[in-house]
């Protein structure tokens, strides 16, 4: 591999993304004195938290009663009961002061006439434990991920994080079992960057992108995921994909739940409230899992709207224009955008659209990467934040507004733990060649295909496969035929066409290893759905229509290699932390 320019960087810690959860971890990080690099594939500021818009979750109180325990029996309770208790509680405990601190840091939040942070209705958070809805997703505007992302920007700027932006990352650095750095792809000026340090932390988001339709950038492609399972670590509860229950029809743009938190609504063809019909007491509020599943039943029976009957209308019509101008700008320039609808007179065409993965990388609730020995033993050197990470706070199903607050929340979890662990300035151990050139050998492989295959086919062949055969609704006979047909793009790639061979800003290399990293993630979502027979939260079969708590109250684990996928399993953490509080699974679901 001696074609290739390598240059070396130590470092106490370097933090893979620039996202939410990873500029959080790189300021608490560089606060706490360790020498700290932020690698990032796009500019920090386009990371896509910047996308999230309804709000972030804590228990502030500010619109009425509020407490972290109701916080988190919502979570749990949202998370089908698969959600580890102790990190759910880390969570929501922590949750508050960690809101003041994103204020402090300057995050513009919306104000009461109080002048407190202005907290809105989100889907599944509740008073008195389910008793009635309360107000507590603190919220900027409609815009909510872009303040906090620019803020933590300037915090880590101000705090001498380094940052090495458009670096690729291309694979991690074992060595027996502990991570010791990893090896990234400067696409500025073509040269291979191998970072050494002590703790790695995957900041590296969502694999939205392995579906057709998606709420998620073309960037998020689950680079670090990839990374994981070629380095012979397993993901956890990949089957469980979350669908926003209103992506603008036709397009997938994300319409926040914080419309419906404003008093916006769904109609079907005939005029209904259908949600009264699914969730009698949440209603339009229940959690996204059971909004998105009622829409597709309607759809399904013959009640959609529009032509095709397809997709049903949401309503904000009704709303004050004033309240829609001051608290959700964004969504209505985003409705005039994409579907050339003016919101304060005409419905919005919705349809439940990909927006979230709940699984990712196993971690405990310090953000440490754990192996599959069952006893949560950790990877040395290794740590996982935000959507790349299955803490797990989410479980099943994520409540709207509770990833923004996981990813601050962990993301100094994440960086508190370091500290405890790393001491400045303390030396790095030699990493073998080998390691490197195992590395460097797959890049220039794909680097050099010369197939007859474009990448941008097997990824669309992949979309649509996990699309129509890993939807909101899923059966045996799919799953099944899914499994075999996301093999078919994998073992494309051993005939893939890579035109652009020069190493300066090559997009169609940089979306070729997205690829490579996507397809891993699409077989490892397709076979862990295919064999928890139970539905739970976001995974619905319709061949297995109840939940199974004595069988699958566990989480999945899939281990990928070659063409096989490798299914296990490991418990939930049902104990607490400090044992204030622990919630239990009812026989039958409640909405």
């Amino acid at each position: 591999m001696s074609a290739y320019k390598i240059i070396d960087h130590e470092y106490d810690v370097v933090v893979l993304g620039a996202g939410g959860s990873g500029l959080r971890a790189a300021v608490g990080l560089s606060e706490a004195g360790l020498k700290t690099a932020c690698i990032s594939k796009v500019f920090p500021t386009r990371s896509h938290t910047s996308a999230a818009q309804g709000g972030i979750s804590a228990a502030l109180g500010n619109m009425g009663e509020d407490d972290w325990r109701w916080h988190m029996y919502d979570t749990v309770k949202g998370s089908d009961w698969l959600g580890d208790q102790d990190a759910i509680e880390y969570l929501c405990k922590e949750a508050p002061k960690a809101v003041i601190e994103l204020e402090r840091y300057g995050v513009p939040f919306s104000r009461t006439k109080e002048g407190k942070i202005y907290q809105r209705a989100f889907g599944g958070m509740t008073k008195d434990y389910g008793n009635e809805s309360v107000q507590r997703t603190c919220a900027a505007a409609d815009r909510t991920g872009h303040a906090i992302l620019h803020t933590l920007y300037g915090q880590a700027l101000k705090h001498n994080t380094e940052f090495f932006i458009e670096y690729f990352a291309l694979d991690l650095l074992m060595k027996n079992g502990e991570c010791k750095g990893l090896i990234a792809w400067n696409l500025n000026d073509g040269t291979i960057h191998r970072f050494r340090s002590h703790i790695t932390i995957l900041a590296t988001g969502g694999y939205g992108k392995i579906y057709y339709t998606a709420t998620s950038a073309h960037t998020c492609t689950g680079d670090g995921n990839g990374m994981v399972l070629r380095a012979g670590l397993p993901l956890q509860d990949m089957e469980f994909v979350q669908f926003h229950p209103t992506g603008i029809y036709g397009v997938g743009t994300l319409i926040s739940e914080g419309v419906r938190g404003e008093g916006g609504f769904l109609l079907n063809s005939k005029g209904e409230r259908f949600m009264e019909r699914y969730a009698p007491k949440a209603k339009d509020l229940a959690s996204r899992d059971v909004v998105s599943r009622s829409i597709a039943i309607e759809v399904n029976e013959g009640r959609g709207v529009g032509k095709n009957k397809d997709h049903v209308n949401l309503h904000l019509d009704h709303i004050d224009p004033k309240i829609i101008e001051k608290r959700l700008p964004g969504i209505a320039e985003s409705a005039k955008t994409f579907c050339e609808v003016d919101v304060t007179k005409e419905p919005i065409p919705v349809v439940p659209t990909v927006h979230y993965n709940m699984g990712g990388i196993p971690t405990n609730y310090k953000a440490e990467v754990l192996t599959s020995n069952g006893k949560d033993t950790t990877v040395p050197g290794l740590m996982a934040i935000g959507e790349a990470a299955c803490v797990s706070v989410h479980g099943a199903n994520r409540l709207g507004s509770n990833s923004l607050i996981d990813l601050v929340v962990f993301g100094k979890s994440a960086a508190t733990r370091a500290a405890e662990i790393v001491k400045p300035g303390n030396p790095h151990e030699e990493i073998s060649q080998s390691e490197t050139d195992k590395c460097l050998d797959r890049f220039d492989k794909l680097r050099n295909s010369s197939g007859s295959t474009k990448t941008s086919e097997l990824r669309l062949q992949m979309q649509k496969t996990m699309q129509s055969k890993c939807a909101v609704f899923r059966t045996e006979k799919t799953l099944k035929e899914g499994m075999n047909e996301i093999r078919k793009p994998f073992e494309g790639m051993e005939n893939i066409s890579v035109k652009d061979k020069s190493l300066l800003f090559n997009t169609d290399l940089v979306e070729t290893l997205e690829f490579d990293n996507l397809i891993r993630q699409a077989m490892t979502t397709i076979d862990s759905a295919y064999h928890r027979k139970e539905s739970r939260g976001a995974h619905a079969r319709e061949d297995f229509k109840k939940r199974d708590d004595k069988t699958y109250m566990t989480h999945t684990l899939a281990w990928q290699k070659g063409n096989e996928v490798k299914v296990g399993y490991r418990p939930v953490h049902a104990k607490t932390l400090t044992n204030d509080v622990q919630y239990f699974p009812p026989k039958e679901r409640v909405y």
